[in-house]
């Protein structure tokens, strides 16, 4: 497994899981910019199937606003994406980017604290759902 996501396995259905992280995000004043059903837009271009795989781009405004004044080039590493996905075994698996990680790159103090306190939403978003 990767060492740069929160993550859990849920015992609720894909599309339950779907719905409570969107409820969950929202709680922690993110949206969610887009959904991107990888089964779906691997089929269609490339007549692979594979099991259910969706990652949501989430983004706090609040946060975005702040770390890009920070430094503008951080819009690189934004949105924050949250996957969700169905297992060989069926089993329904969550993760969200860590934010420490990804972020981690910027040697700015600032930037490194607004990372923490997503982290720490995020956090509350995976153990939540």
């Amino acid at each position: 497994m990767s060492n740069y996501g929160i993550r859990k396995t849920v015992e609720l259905s894909y599309q339950e899981t779907i719905d409570k992280v969107k409820e969950e995000l929202k709680e922690e004043g993110f949206g969610v910019l887009t959904e991107l059903d990888m089964k779906k837009i691997f089929k269609e271009k490339l007549d692979k199937e594979m099991s259910n795989y969706i990652i949501l781009e989430a983004c706090n405004p609040a946060f975005a606003f702040e770390g890009i004044g920070e430094e503008p080039e951080l819009g690189l590493l934004l949105p924050c994406n949250v996957i969700i996905y169905e297992n060989d075994d069926q089993e329904i698996n969550l993760a969200a980017i860590d934010p420490e990680k990804a972020l981690g790159m910027s040697e700015n103090k600032k930037v490194n604290e607004i990372a923490q306190e997503i982290k720490a939403r995020l956090e509350r978003v995976i153990e939540n759902v």
